[in-house]
């Protein structure tokens, strides 16, 4: 692979353990780069929904999804390099350790995406019972793949001034590394790492003052001149006048507090192909009676389920379309609200009623991680992933997947059909291996063809 240049290059965000710190960092330096018109691109390594938000909304463009899980070498380095505009600088957010992957040759692990796409890591430690251990650990980071560059460390979590010159003395002295910044510990810094674990950026009403907050104790705690040497100005934005295509298909695309887990790279492909989204808020909305079809994304239903049956105008308008034939893609919380009735803490709340089956909420995960599906369709295998708390009976339903790696909705299946309308716990990606919204586009066009057939007879 062709080396790039520094201008073009960036930081893999990664620490030696998960929870160590990299979204507070990460969103952090996204938000000042935003305060400083650097030009910086961000990216979430694997399939998170909740990060790339906060990502988004700290720098003020949307974040891209990197995931070798789902998408194929060529197509990640593709994904990567199509969001990049010369002379950008790309700010990449890993997830759990740096050598840390599915695939025991660690050729999914950090350390790999860092390598393939040339890029440094800027390594978050959590300080907490340490100091001079510290530079023993980053030693041994650097020594057990030498092919991997490092930028330097953030310390996270430093208790006082003293324990912070410690750990920086013994880096200094035993590592070749710079330490860029040292983040105290602090009640703030609590409040603000759970906030950015546990709620999207669209749920929480002061997101922007959190990302602020945030931008601040990254700029009072971190060497930001040193962390963002040679990136340039942003470029001003040009709207370029996208061509009309025949197209013209309306799709729906549900968006607020409750439904809100899509993958930015996908909706630009809908985009692509001509599709106008339009966004429908299942919490506060009527159901256009316009739409040629409609998208239910991830998201927390159960937060929100007194509001979802409250507005039992758009749950009945939508059941109704669904009945005459309206294609729905649904993943996740889709399926939860597709389904009769939706159970949160022994209390009953009443859903769309597409499919007779009740879910109900449990403490802890019942799916979760990435999943290999076959498509009893075609023999088709397919990679995914599921996170889902609740769980589903549905009684003589036929289902499209059989699971081969998670759990689905039974252990053993997963994807239900009804109609037109298209559910599942998993969250799909687009890819050449799935191109599930090529394969919903047509599924919409062919119903909109039968649908004009139908009115002309």
């Amino acid at each position: 692979m062709k080396n790039v240049t520094r201008a073009e290059c960036g930081y893999l965000v990664s620490a030696p353990w998960r929870s160590s710190g990299k979204t507070l960092v990460s969103v952090g330096l996204a938000s000042e780069a935003s305060r400083q018109n650097l030009a910086i691109q961000t990216f979430k390594k694997g399939p998170d929904y909740i990060d790339p938000l906060w990502l988004a909304a700290a720098s003020g463009k949307p974040c891209f999804n990197l995931d070798p899980w789902v998408q194929q070498t060529d197509e990640l380095i593709d994904a990567y390099r199509q969001r990049m505009n010369p002379g950008s600088f790309s700010l990449v957010e890993g997830t759990m350790g740096l050598h840390d992957g599915l695939q025991n040759d660690g050729s999914d692990s950090n350390a790999a995406i860092a390598k393939l796409l040339d890029l440094q890591v800027l390594l978050v430690i959590d300080c907490r019972g340490m100091h001079r251990t510290i530079a023993a650990l980053i030693n041994g980071l650097q020594q057990f793949d030498t092919s991997v560059r490092f930028a330097g460390v953030i310390l996270n979590r430093i208790r006082s001034s003293r324990h912070g010159g410690k750990i920086t003395m013994a880096i200094g002295e035993h590592t070749d590394l710079p330490v860029l910044g040292e983040i105290p510990e602090s009640e703030e810094v609590h409040i603000a790492e759970k906030q950015l674990g546990l709620v999207p950026a669209p749920e929480f009403d002061n997101s922007q003052a959190c990302i602020e907050s945030i931008g601040t104790l990254v700029r009072e705690h971190c060497d930001l001149p040193a962390v963002f040497n040679g990136v340039v100005p942003a470029e001003p934005a040009v709207i370029q006048q996208q061509p009309v295509k025949n197209t013209a298909l309306r799709i729906g695309i549900a968006k607020d507090e409750a439904f809100h887990f899509y993958y930015q790279d996908d909706l630009e492909v809908f985009r692509d192909r001509g599709v106008k989204l339009i966004e429908v808020s299942p919490l506060r909305s009527e159901f256009p009676a316009d739409l040629d079809g409609l998208i239910i994304g991830g998201g927390f239903p159960e937060r929100f389920a007194k509001a979802l049956a409250d507005n039992k105008n758009f749950r009945k308008s939508l059941r109704m379309a669904i009945e005459s034939g309206l294609p729905v893609h649904a993943e996740c919380a889709g399926l939860m609200y597709l389904c009769r009735t939706l159970i949160v803490n022994h209390e009953s709340f009443s859903m769309v009623g597409i499919f007779d089956a009740t879910v109900t909420m449990q403490k802890k995960p019942v799916g979760r991680g990435y999943v290999k599906l076959r498509r009893f369709a075609d023999d088709r295998q397919i990679a995914a992933h599921e996170f889902h708390h609740s769980s589903v009976h549905f009684a003589d339903q036929q289902f499209a997947y059989a699971v081969e790696r998670g759990y689905g909705i039974d252990g053993q299946h997963d994807g239900v059909c009804r109609y037109n309308a298209h559910a599942s716990y998993a969250h799909f990606r687009h890819t050449g291996q799935l191109p599930w919204v090529d394969e919903f586009i047509s599924r919409v066009q062919n119903a909109s063809s039968l649908s004009v057939a139908a009115s002309q007879q």
